[in-house]
């Protein structure tokens, strides 16, 4: 038997491939319980992730991203009293990446979120998947012409990518720079969420802030008739004009955590399709089933196993007493494995009714603004996979028979997804 209440969660690589039974030991054990190893409570359970998610006067999101790695910058835990929101707002800015939306709060992010839905318009969203259906055509003419090949490098990244840009109006010319800088990048590098040691950034996305401050400066001096003109101009609630900054670090963002999380959504979904002929088989014949295939995908391997959450008061989530500055786990692909919300959570579904309940994108004002584009684009890839090939299959040759399946995970404790997924099709 699996000793669970000894192994780190943080740490521990062999929970990388499969953390699912660990999830639900802890449920079993308590749906809010604090881990033994860095003092973190994991929520487990459905109706506490969601309580969690919703209550922004207990919970702060100033360290969603980095949870209890580096720490916060002064002892929170201890302290007389039951409230540190003056504390929390004092230092947050010392945290890394606290100037990204994740992190902020009320009424900064308010702000800062209305400023990020201008730029997702419906509109420009709907103009955005008109254009998916050409980039997928244009990718898969050179991705299938083999009959086999890796899909995470080959599709999945640069399709990927090629969306946001042009939902963000980068333009064409440009976007090979973004390619090289953005897809080639080692996808098992250390960052946030690793499982190794590697100091955190302040501000891993450089390049994205330097290329969209130029777009925008630039913008604001020569307006035009282009997407780029309208993310220059867009202002906050208010009337008031951004500063540049402000800008930047919300269309970054939106850029490198929409295209990071969109591809394990991809991968998780060509995976289940290769590996179950059956969905695969009713896919093929029943394409309004795509969507609702989509979804169970984000229910079964949440792209994002959890978000963190800092208490700024002394409360309390399923019966469970949080102390205040206590660091709590939201742990979406346990919460959307619980038997209490969803019937059978291990299997794999395709008709499940209730599945767009899942917390894949979060829930309340932190709700992932990008979920109508990865839903988008995980449609069409599926889609036109679908058109241009007679069948999808694992390639054994790499990952091993069906029976030992070998599959490489992208070694962190905030993402999940593979790192490569080697498929072989026939022509359609």
């Amino acid at each position: 038997m699996t000793d669970f209440e000894a192994m780190d969660f943080f740490r521990d690589e062999r929970l990388v491939a499969d953390p699912y039974p660990y999830f639900d030991a802890l449920r079993g054990q308590c749906p809010v319980k604090r881990e033994n190893h860095h003092d973190v409570m994991m929520v487990t359970g459905y109706d506490e992730a969601v309580h969690v998610y919703n209550d922004t006067e207990a919970f702060s999101s100033c360290t969603s991203v980095t949870g209890p790695f580096p720490g916060f910058p002064v002892p929170l835990e201890g302290l007389e009293g039951d409230d540190v929101s003056e504390l929390i707002e004092q230092h947050r800015d010392e945290l890394p990446m606290s100037d990204q939306l994740p992190t902020m709060d009320p009424p900064r992010h308010t702000d800062h979120r209305a400023l990020l839905m201008r730029l997702i318009t419906p509109k420009r969203l709907k103009e955005n998947e008109a254009s998916m259906w050409h980039l997928a055509d244009g990718l898969l003419d050179t991705y299938l012409a083999p009959g086999e090949g890796e899909f995470i490098g080959g599709f999945a990244g640069p399709f990927t990518l090629l969306v946001i840009a042009d939902l963000l109006g980068v333009p064409e010319e440009d976007r090979q720079e973004f390619m090289e800088h953005i897809q080639h990048r080692p996808r098992t590098e250390a960052g946030v969420g690793s499982t190794g040691d590697d100091t955190l950034h302040h501000s891993p996305l450089e390049f994205l802030y330097g290329r969209f401050a130029a777009y925008v400066e630039d913008r604001r001096r020569d307006p035009r008739e282009d997407v780029l003109t309208g993310l220059a101009t867009a202002t906050f609630p208010d009337g008031s004009t951004p500063a540049v900054a402000d800008v930047v670090r919300v269309a970054a963002n939106l850029f490198a955590a929409g295209q990071e999380t969109t591809v394990r959504l991809l991968g998780s979904a060509l995976r289940l399709l290769a590996e179950r002929p059956e969905p695969q088989r009713l896919l093929r014949a029943e394409r309004e089933r795509i969507p609702n295939f989509v979804e169970e995908t984000l229910r079964a391997e949440s792209p994002v196993k959890g978000d963190f959450r800092l208490s700024k008061r002394a409360t309390t989530v399923g019966g469970v007493a949080v102390p205040a500055g206590t660091t709590l786990m939201v742990l979406n692909g346990a919460a959307n494995r619980d038997p209490r919300q969803f019937e059978d959570p291990g299997a794999f579904d395709v008709g499940r009714a209730n599945v767009r309940r899942h917390l894949a994108f979060g829930r309340g004002i932190h709700t992932c603004p990008g979920a109508p584009l990865a839903r988008a684009e995980a449609r069409v890839a599926i889609e036109r996979l679908l058109d241009r090939t007679s069948d999808i299959r694992i390639a054994e040759s790499v990952h091993g028979p069906a029976d030992a399946r070998r599959f490489p995970y992208v070694p962190t404790f905030i993402l999940r997804g593979l790192t490569h997924l080697n498929l072989e099709w026939g022509e359609a």
